[in-house]
């Protein structure tokens, strides 16, 4: 047995989940070639990643074409992963400036076993058949089908016109993947095969190689109904066979075979003939296992970080719209199994806590099933918030009463720090509970990312936030302390971050495996810290954004402003002291003097200490990890 069989085998007997790409120009083509991928898919137990990719010109902005992506992303859902099939679909879409470096990448990055591709999909026209054994595509980590659907196939989308099949096989390095994409192209719609061994010059001895290496492969199949042997030039019996076939799947020509002699001719002969499809396939190995197999790696460009982050903005800024099927929604979670929760922490929310409970509750827990668990995360309101809460049915915590052994601070970023003890889910939401035009969008829309995405770890959400004037309304007058402070720091010192919109939302998601490894800050400053925190851990593609479009809010005074940009500022200098080993600040830098005017007094400076204490990571709590059974 040669080292490629053997190495065919292993891959064949060792492969967890076989994945396909299906490599999507269009989306008539990608409907046309599912049927093929779904039934391999079926017959390996695998799943299937529909992939697209909008190429971005060099001089371009690639952040230029996010909303041409997520709408891109959307019409993929609808017409994929919302289809009622046995295999569960995924939808890509990625950006790129060279095509076959994003194919490569993905590949890799998404463990791809077979790349299925339209005949367009790679400009398979002449030029490209000349040099088709050199081509970028075959250049690939992963099995490659190239397939060009006869013309009934392509107006009917329906491959029902496949009564026989040809196939032909010589015990080279392609015979293997050629009768698999054979067997499953057949098994569509219950086509018969007529297997063709074309001899060598040995005529015994390429027969007796053939069936020694697949007779264990062809026997008990119900689709082979003819073998026959044919003697002489390679494409003429190909052609010479072909009548009364309507596809023909062939493999790709490499040095074993008279690169670029024989399949040039019988492409030739073949693609004039637009009744029958063409299928030409390439089984990879790894180089050191097939000499004679070369395979090109992606080049590795130094890429510049403003590059980095246009990329990462067109391909992970994403849109509510993007997930209002929460049937899907649902689906998705019970496919991977997990729970989700949402925290409401609240401080005197009396106005607006019921409307954004009773919202959220009925269309997530009581209509559809998306969220397991609901919980307010109070911090000690002197009015009716916590009651409101209660009588709703809502579980109610303290967060000064929550692991109490470890005391407790003010602010908001403990009481989140505290939820991820008091919630079950794999998966924590947290909204704020001022919201005035709350809506379940608020929630599903920073899931919908980690639903979808496995790479996904945490979630942001952004929005127009109009701002209340003297009785007028400003349109995006809101978020200030954003664009004054966060975002020009973020800018100077963390530009990796620098694509995130509202660094500052109070609209977030995570998984517990990410947030309970991070260290909260306490106060203002924590959403600033979780972002810096969860960059240095998982890099930018673990963090996305979505739009979810207005939100309606109290707007806060300029003094508390200040207070809240004097707070992120020290976040900001602390981990530019962890990442850069320098000491920026001294415990006497952490008090602010507040600016004070009253008539009585004129102006007055107010003292006030303003400190960011930093909680270490949950993960470390001792109750903490023994709740969640965790070795202590």
């Amino acid at each position: 047995m040669t080292t490629a069989t053997k190495e065919r085998r292993r891959r064949s007997s060792t492969a967890q989940a076989y994945h396909i790409l299906l490599l999507e120009t269009n989306i008539k083509e990608a409907k046309t070639l599912l049927p093929l991928a779904e039934r391999i898919a079926l017959d390996r137990q695998g799943k299937i990643t529909i992939l697209s990719i909008l190429l971005v010109p060099e001089e371009e902005h690639i952040s230029g074409v996010a909303k041409k992506a997520s709408r891109l992303r959307e019409e993929l859902k609808t017409y994929f992963e919302r289809t009622p099939i046995p295999t569960r679909i995924k939808t890509l879409v990625r950006t790129e400036e060279d095509f076959w470096e994003g194919v490569h990448r993905i590949i890799l990055d998404e463990n791809i076993q077979l790349l299925i591709a339209h005949w367009s999909a790679t400009s398979l026209d002449k030029s490209f058949i000349k040099n088709l054994s050199k081509n970028s595509i075959f250049s690939l980590p992963c099995d490659v089908a190239l397939v060009r659907p006869s013309q009934s196939v392509t107006e009917e989308e329906d491959w029902g016109s496949l009564n026989k099949i040809l196939l032909p096989v010589r015990g080279g390095v392609n015979a293997g993947l050629t009768l698999r994409l054979g067997h499953a192209l057949a098994r569509i719609d219950n086509a018969s095969i007529t297997l063709l061994n074309v001899a060598s010059p040995n005529t015994k001895e390429s027969k007796k190689r053939f069936f020694e290496e697949f007779s264990p492969a062809i026997y008990g199949l119900k689709q082979i109904t003819r073998s026959i042997t044919a003697k002489g030039e390679i494409s003429q019996a190909i052609v010479a066979e072909s009548e009364g076939h309507q596809a023909i799947t062939v493999g790709a020509p490499s040095n074993e075979i008279q690169p670029n002699v024989w399949m040039n001719s019988l492409l030739d002969e073949i693609l004039s003939d637009e009744t029958k499809t063409l299928v030409v396939v390439n089984e990879y190995f790894p180089r050191d296992l097939s000499p004679h197999l070369t395979r090109k790696t992606s080049k590795s460009r130094d890429r510049p970080l403003a590059v980095v982050v246009d990329k990462w903005f067109a391909e992970n800024t994403y849109h509510t719209r993007e997930f209002m099927d929460l049937e899907r929604l649902v689906q998705l979670k019970e496919d991977q199994k997990v729970s989700i929760s949402l925290a409401l922490p609240a401080l005197n929310e009396e106005q607006t806590v019921g409307n954004v409970i009773q919202t959220v509750k009925a269309a997530l827990m009581d209509e559809i099933p998306l969220l397991d668990e609901m919980v307010l995360i109070d911090s000690g309101s002197e009015d009716q918030t916590r009651d409101i809460a209660a009588d709703l049915g809502i579980p109610v915590f303290i967060h000064q009463e929550i692991l109490s052994d470890h005391g407790a601070y003010k602010g908001k970023g403990e009481a989140l720090w505290k939820s991820l003890y008091v919630v079950d889910g794999d998966i924590i939401a947290w909204i704020d509970t001022d919201i005035k035009n709350i809506d379940p969008r608020f929630v599903y829309g920073i899931l919908g990312p980690l639903l979808d995405s496995p790479n996904i770890r945490y979630v942001k959400g952004f929005y127009r936030r109009p701002l209340r004037q003297e009785g007028k309304t400003v349109a995006g007058g809101g978020g200030r302390v954003t664009e004054i402070t966060a975002r020009p720091f973020i800018n100077l010192f963390f530009p990796e971050l620098s694509g995130l919109i509202q660094p500052l939302s109070g609209e977030y998601a995570g998984r517990r495996s990410a947030l309970e490894k991070m260290p909260f800050f306490t106060g203002y400053g924590v959403e600033t810290g979780l972002l810096i925190d969860l960059l240095d851990e998982y890099g930018l593609e673990g963090i996305a954004q979505v739009d979810l479009l207005e939100r309606i809010h109290h707007n806060q005074p300029l003094p508390s402003l200040s207070k809240m940009s004097f707070a992120i500022m020290q976040v900001v200098f602390s981990r530019l002291e962890k990442r850069h080993k320098l000491h920026l600040l001294e415990q006497s830098d952490l008090t602010m003097n507040l600016v004070r005017y009253s008539k009585r007094r004129g102006y007055f400076l107010d003292q006030e200490e303003i400190l960011e204490h930093e909680r270490q990571p949950m993960i470390s709590i001792p109750e903490y990890r023994k709740k969640h059974s965790l070795e202590l």
